[in-house]
């Protein structure tokens, strides 16, 4: 198997949920920083046009959005495990709430002005001016949840996550799964980075423990890695085959087929490329660009829309 290499940057809270299930599988990897906002030539490169953060890429395969990565570990790793049998419906159900509503929230609560302050401490107006910018056009002009109405919400949430611990050291037993890594990333953010907003997190003690708790799980084994090597990787390298039931019609878009596959709610930026695959739970795209060579781009179903290219 080539090396996994993981293009990122240190204060992405998504990032930091991959870090830590790589460091639950004991894994080991790959670091390339990524720029926190675009442009990201050197990652876009790679995807397509898909910008969020992380992306994982394994030799000249590249895969997009936390979910799919996630799932991607576990077939690497099978143990330990982090969708055990008896709640892994639950247990994604709950992770897919934590990666929207409770990220909303905890992030619009934590990028009040105070917040801001300690998250770009030293930089310049027109860097923090540009950052929120960045951010803007991800969300394609919807609105943000006031810093306010941010704070009950998260208050509430916050609740909740200590009423599932009640009892037990993680959310659904003796040890993490999804679930964990998901609701922990935002509130990671909350300590790690705005800690003059970690006061939120005193009522719940719960919470808390358990935090130190994942906390402790660490990051694996990770190692460096340049841009230019990530991408020279990729084009030394040939994409896995796709294998198994590699069709599963939704859209009446045969494989073979020009398309462009998109988040349907935040960081919307389209990937082109040839449909050849869309099984049961992802989408894989084939690709070329002249840095990369031939790569494949995968996504999961859920969370994107998949659109045939007019001719």
């Amino acid at each position: 198997m080539s090396e996994l290499i993981l293009h990122h940057y240190p204060s992405s809270p998504f990032a930091e949920k991959v870090r830590l299930i790589l460091g639950h599988k004991r894994l080991a990897w790959k670091s390339v920083f990524i720029p926190m906002i675009m442009p990201k030539p050197d990652l876009t490169a790679l995807t397509g046009g898909y910008r969020k953060t992380p992306v994982l890429q394994i030799g000249a395969d590249i895969y997009c959005d936390t979910a799919l990565i996630g799932d991607v570990l576990e077939h690497l790793a099978p143990k330990p495990t982090i969708y055990p049998e008896a709640v892994k419906g639950a247990a994604r159900i709950v992770a897919q709430w934590a990666d929207s509503a409770l990220f909303t929230a905890s992030m619009a609560y934590n990028f009040q002005p105070a917040g801001v302050a300690q998250v770009f401490a030293g930089a310049p107006a027109e860097g923090v001016q540009a950052f929120v910018a960045d951010r803007a056009a991800m969300r394609s002009g919807a609105a943000r949840m006031s810093s306010t109405d941010a704070a009950a919400t998260y208050k509430s949430y916050l609740r909740r996550i200590a009423n599932m611990l009640h009892g037990q050291d993680f959310l659904f037993g003796a040890q993490p799964c999804v679930a964990d890594f998901a609701a922990y990333h935002p509130l990671w953010f909350t300590q790690e980075c705005t800690p003059a907003l970690a006061g939120i997190l005193d009522a719940t003690p719960e919470v808390k423990t358990w935090m130190a708790r994942m906390k402790a799980i660490g990051h694996g084994t990770p190692g460096k890695c340049s841009a230019e090597e990530a991408l020279q990787t990729a084009r030394s390298s040939t994409p896995a085959a796709v294998q198994g039931e590699v069709f599963q019609d939704e859209h009446g878009i045969p494989l073979g087929s020009q398309v462009v596959i998109a988040a349907d709610n935040f960081g919307l930026e389209p990937t082109e490329g040839e449909l050849i695959a869309a099984t049961r739970t992802r989408y894989t795209l084939r690709r070329s660009d002249e840095r990369t060579g031939t790569v494949h781009v995968h996504f999961p179903r859920v969370g994107f829309t998949l659109k045939k290219v007019s001719p």
